[in-house]
């Protein structure tokens, strides 16, 4: 580190070697001695408020005016006559003659902190004093020149602000000959906690106490917490717990109490213009190789029971292995309509749930078990119109050719079900 940039820290009171701390405050030092417009890009807390202080000190106007701006903090109705001026008379209230800060600083440096909460308006006058110097006070045709250097600072993304025709894109490029960044707290995990040494030795010498010490994990901890309001957030920290907190030792459950770790959630990632966030083509073919490897899978069970049954007799048969067995091939009835449903598909596409019709059949009773036995050497056919139709027959024939109480059995429209009945010739 060259003696220089050391001394600047001094000077400054900066505490940190991160080297794009380093890389700014160097950046700072070069451009001092010209006199083109500067533009500080940083969160909120970061300490861009350093940088033109730097700038203005060596610069050859450092025994000019210098003065701040906070562009956010100024009503939009009064910020034109903040800056540059008001002739007496010129709006409601403008009883005398008003210098702005640009005639103010003539000479000087002025720093435009937040430039990216500027009224679009006053843009156009900013614009016109960098390009030339001049500018007219509000409520006066005269036009007056001004020999200002401007650093600039925001924490916006000024591109997307320019996107959203919020910032003038060429007063951006006026403003942004050099660009300087701040790098956030989070970044500067080394400097952490000298900054922490640093403020709790400053609190306890204004506040008369012993200052703050941290103990080993709580450095630990106070290193890998992100810091969303960065330096100034910390300084507020330190701050606060020399105060309040009557132990200077600092656990890291102390700690905790002040700033908790952030949990990490899952982000949802918005998908690419003109890209569904879900295919539902490929779901609805994942669903129905699901449902037929389900149907597969119970076929098969089924056929085990049966060979298990034949091969082991009812008799010899566990309460519980009857138990599981009734469940299989006689599941009790539900109160929700919808349980043990079978599938069948409307239009060769939608699923459509069908409660089936269940039989009771005694406990200790397995007579009936051959009647629904699969043929393993015989596939089961998986079409869908096959299904669709048996099913429609069976609803007919259950309702005796009542074609209402059909449809509600089967969960679909009186109107689908004539088309379905005509499309598989069952009108007879």
């Amino acid at each position: 580190m060259s003696n220089e940039l050391q001394n600047i820290k001094n000077r400054f009171g900066i505490i940190g070697n991160f080297p794009a701390l380093n890389r700014a405050l160097e950046k700072s030092i070069q451009v001092a001695p010209t006199d083109i417009s500067v533009l500080v890009i940083g969160e909120s807390g970061v300490g861009k408020e350093f940088i033109p202080k730097i700038i203005h000190s060596e610069s050859r106007r450092k025994h000019q005016p210098y003065i701040v701006v906070n562009c956010g903090a100024i009503p939009e109705g009064t910020i034109d006559s903040e800056l540059f001026g008001h002739e007496k008379g010129a709006f409601t209230g403008a009883t005398a003659t008003r210098k702005g800060y640009f005639e103010v600083a003539d000479g000087g440096t002025i720093f435009l902190d937040e430039v990216g909460e500027l009224p679009l308006q006053t843009q156009v006058r900013l614009l016109r004093v960098l390009e030339s110097g001049e500018f007219m006070k509000v409520g006066s045709s005269q036009v007056q020149k001004t020999n200002v250097r401007i650093v600039a600072a925001t924490n916006v993304n000024m591109m997307k602000a320019i996107q959203d025709g919020r910032f003038r894109e060429d007063l951006f490029y006026r403003l942004n000959t050099v660009q300087i960044d701040m790098p956030p707290l989070r970044d500067r995990k080394g400097d952490i906690h000298l900054l922490f040494r640093k403020f709790a030795i400053d609190f306890a010498e204004k506040y008369r106490m012993p200052e703050l010490v941290l103990e080993p994990n709580a450095v630990h901890y106070i290193e890998n917490y992100s810091f969303p309001g960065n330096v100034r957030q910390l300084r507020n920290l330190v701050e606060q717990m020399t105060v309040v907190e009557r132990e200077r030792s600092v656990s890291v459950e102390k700690l905790a109490e002040y700033i908790p770790m952030e949990t990490h959630l899952p982000m949802v990632v918005n998908a690419p213009n003109g890209q569904k966030q879900s295919d539902f083509g490929n779901e609805r073919e994942i669903m129905y190789k699901i449902l037929f490897d389900m149907r597969n899978d119970i076929n098969d069970l089924r056929s085990l029971t049966s060979e298990l049954i034949k091969n082991r007799g009812a008799g010899d048969l566990s309460s519980k292995e009857k138990t599981l067995i009734n469940r299989l091939y006689t599941p009790e009835p539900q109160q929700n309509s919808n349980s043990n449903s079978l599938l069948y598909f409307e239009d060769n596409s939608h699923p459509v749930v069908q409660t089936p019709t269940i039989i009771s059949t005694p406990d200790d009773s397995y007579e009936d078990i051959e009647d629904i036995e699969i043929e393993e050497n015989k596939p089961e056919s998986l079409s869908l119109q096959n299904n669709e139709k048996d099913l429609i027959i069976k609803a007919l024939e259950k309702h005796k050719g009542r074609r209402n109480k059909a449809a509600d059995e089967l969960g679909i429209s009186q109107r689908t079900l004539y088309r379905k009945i005509k499309q598989y010739n069952l009108e007879d």
